[in-house]
This record gives C-alpha cells, sequence and structure tokens, in this order.
C-alpha cells in the first residue's frame, strides 16, 4: 500500500469493539513511536500504555476514550524538549505530536484504528497516573478495532491549502 492510500484509509474512530489489542501490536505501534523524528534527536516524548481495566477507568475520569482497549498517554519531558532559541518556545507539542502521527499511521498499516485525543484533563491524567511535574501529558491516542463504518473524508482542495508565490 502507497502511503497516500495509508494515509487516506486512517480516520479517527470513534467507537471499538473490546478485541484487543496483541502484545505483537503494541510492540509494533511502540516501535513506529520510536523510529519518529523529535527536534535535535532529544527524544523527551514519553508513553504511558495502558490496557487493563482500572488503568482505562482512570482514563475514564478526564477523557473519553470511546470504549478502545488500549490507550497511549503522549507526554513530553518538558526539561529534555529543544528550545527555540528565538523565542524559548519547547518542542514538547511538536515532538509528541510527531510520535503520535507515526503511531497513528502505523496502526493504520497492521489493521488497527485511532483516535487522537486532545480534549481531556491533564490535572486528572496527571494524578491518576503520577506523572512528574516536568512531564507534559500531550494527548491520548485510543487504539483498538473500530465497531463503525469509515467516514467519508473531507478534504479541502491543495489550492486551499497553498499558497504560490
Amino acid at each position: 500500500m502507497s502511503f497516500l492510500d495509508l494515509a487516506n484509509k486512517r480516520y479517527s474512530a470513534r467507537s471499538y469493539t473490546d478485541k484487543p489489542v496483541t502484545d505483537e501490536q503494541l510492540e509494533t505501534l511502540l516501535a513506529a513511536a520510536q523510529t519518529a523524528p523529535t527536534a535535535a534527536n532529544l527524544q523527551p516524548v514519553r508513553l504511558i500504555t495502558v490496557r487493563d481495566k482500572n488503568g482505562l477507568e482512570k482514563i475514564g475520569k478526564a477523557a473519553n476514550i470511546y470504549g478502545a482497549p488500549l490507550a497511549v498517554i503522549v507526554c513530553a519531558d518538558r526539561e529534555k524538549a529543544w528550545r527555540h532559541p528565538f523565542d524559548g518556545m519547547r518542542t514538547t507539542d511538536i515532538d509528541a505530536s510527531i510520535v503520535t502521527d507515526h503511531m497513528m499511521l502505523c496502526a493504520a498499516d497492521i489493521g488497527l484504528d485511532t483516535v487522537w485525543i486532545c480534549y481531556f484533563k491533564p490535572d486528572i491524567i496527571r494524578a491518576e497516573f503520577d506523572i512528574p511535574e516536568n512531564i507534559i501529558p500531550v494527548n491520548i491516542l485510543a487504539v483498538g478495532y473500530s465497531d463503525e463504518k469509515a467516514p467519508e473524508k473531507k478534504r479541502l482542495p491543495i489550492s486551499s491549502l497553498v499558497i504560490n508565490r
């Protein structure tokens, strides 16, 4: 499958079966995360994988993961992230987003579905998973087998995205 076919196949699944993600599939997703580029190759991203019922219930206090049997809390260490020299911006969100995207596309490649969740209560995630202050929860990736039909993708035409000068 070409990259564009894979990217077009992937969608945000918001309903999952209870079929578990296998250890091998999880290892493949984590390998994809490990290969993701980060600013200055500092690799500040930290991942919390959650598959047990108790852990998924903890996440449920802070976010809707739509019944997915696996959630990956994608975090970044603010002390290890690269700092932009001109304005001091840290790349925590950028690095975590690249890692998340690698895992989403990998999931689609191995027959899993995902949804990237940014609507969550970070204070609850931090407390429930005892996350240190320097580690920033950036997003949650819900992973599993969707029980819904993939929606038709609606995308702006390329001409709306590009400014040619």
